[in-house]
């Protein structure tokens, strides 16, 4: 399997449990509206680079960037090392270590994700 089908595929995983972490704890119905609009675009742009590892790899690499920022910034809110205002939105609503522990293994692995997705240079 090549670099560009695992990044998918850490993808779709890391989609999938942002899914059900968003479904699974309370909060504003508009925000998991929002949560769960954002990880099904970002679930398409897997489908779409899994069909055809050929084509365009950015809007993905995009994705994972972006999920990566989410959950540093959970992650740092959430360790008291920033003041975000968002504890709320990063909590999921259990243990306090155990939400910790969620955004470090999510922003690790959307930063192994944008890591193998992005392009490599030819080799001649």
């Amino acid at each position: 399997m090549d670099k560009t089908r695992v990044g998918c595929w850490s993808v779709a995983v890391l989609v999938l449990a942002q899914t059900l972490s968003t479904l699974l704890t309370g909060g504003l119905p508009e925000l998991r509206f929002v949560g769960v609009a954002f990880n099904a675009v970002a679930a398409f742009s897997t489908y779409l680079l899994l069909r055809r590892p050929d084509r365009n790899r950015w809007p993905l690499v995009a994705w994972s960037a972006g999920f990566f920022g989410w959950h540093v910034t959970g992650l740092l809110g959430l360790a008291g090392i920033v003041t975000t205002g968002l504890d709320p939105v990063f909590s999921l609503g259990i243990e306090h270590q155990l939400s910790i522990l969620y955004h470090a293994v999510l922003a690790t692995m959307a930063g192994f994700a944008v890591h193998l997705l992005l392009p490599r240079p030819k080799e001649r």
